[in-house]
């Protein structure tokens, strides 16, 4: 197991953050879908906890085959996705990541919002992360891959017009007002002999690219999304998933009907003790339609689109 805290700071308060992040991952997520990959969205609904209240549940399915690597790629199947399953009592929020092909796979994400540079030491409020496990992200300065680079993203030269704010300097960080900090703890699980090394990094390395670029084009799409409502980025969002999701089931239909593995061999295991030892669960879990206790109950979902 592998815990990192990433604190990810941003010229914005925490106010306007809730609108700016609900747009920047539907644009994002939409942008990113094409060619049989992207995100589903399978559900978004509100939802209940006894502890942290009203808010937003949201499963998706992300297929991301051509961005493993290949030693990685040998051992799935050919449509594959990881489970997204997050819920959103800002700014509060937890995210889950799982597959059912890969069970020993977890990967949770802790999320606070607070209007700070990132100083707080112990958002929360369990056990602080310890100091080598806290890395701090500069959407400024940090590098992203080459692929997800966009001028009109770089904040070196942007500026908004409709807030007056940017260009970020060196330093922003201690000068900037507004500022707020997005502060995650990532815990991540891959317990397979011979693989858990190498997985959990490479799991916290894609998640830091992750954090960089979605945050950046968060404060770069400002003009676009400063002055919405909740009930306007909630349509936005609603729109742009039913966009996305539909570029997503035609591509793989396309896939799925012209390319088929072929299966050189097979192996049946059906006794309790192997299906175990292969981290697999034997229990059933029964079907839910409510999230009220979704926190505590993770889901198990198919490995293979429907």
């Amino acid at each position: 197991m592998l815990i990192k805290e990433y604190r990810i700071c941003m010229p914005l308060t925490v106010d306007e953050y809730r609108i700016g992040q609900l747009y920047m991952i539907s644009k994002h997520s939409n942008e990113q879908s094409g060619g049989g990959e992207g995100v589903e969205v399978v559900r978004n609904e509100p939802c209940t906890d006894p502890k942290h209240g009203a808010g937003q549940i949201t499963e998706k399915r992300i297929y991301l085959n051509s961005k493993l690597p290949t030693w990685m790629s040998k051992f799935i199947p050919m449509v594959f996705y990881v489970t997204e399953t997050a819920w959103n009592f800002y700014p509060y929020t937890i995210t889950e990541y799982t597959c059912s092909f890969l069970p020993r796979l977890n990967v949770k994400i802790e999320t606070h919002f607070k209007n700070d540079n990132g100083c707080s030491p112990n958002v929360f409020g369990d056990k602080p992360t310890p100091k080598d496990s806290v890395c701090f992200l500069d959407i400024l300065s940090d590098p992203i891959p080459e692929k997800h680079y966009k001028s009109t993203e770089d904040l070196n030269n942007w500026v908004s017009e409709k807030t007056g704010r940017g260009p970020l300097v060196d330093g922003w960080r201690n000068t900037s007002n507004p500022i707020m900090c997005s502060y995650k703890r990532v815990t991540c699980s891959f317990e397979v002999y011979g693989f858990q090394g190498r997985t959990e990094e490479f799991i916290h390395r894609n998640i830091r690219d992750i954090l960089l670029v979605g945050h950046r084009q968060a404060v770069a799409w400002i003009d676009e999304w400063h002055g919405m409502t909740l009930e306007k980025v909630r349509e936005y969002e609603k729109i742009s998933q039913e966009e996305t999701n539909s570029k997503l089931k035609n591509d793989i239909t396309c896939t799925d009907s012209t390319k088929r593995p072929t299966f050189t061999r097979s192996i049946s295991v059906t006794d309790e003790s192997s299906l175990k030892k292969m981290g697999v669960k034997t229990l059933d879990i029964p079907d839910s339609s409510s999230c009220t206790s979704s926190l505590k109950s993770p889901m198990r979902l198919h490995s293979t689109p429907e």
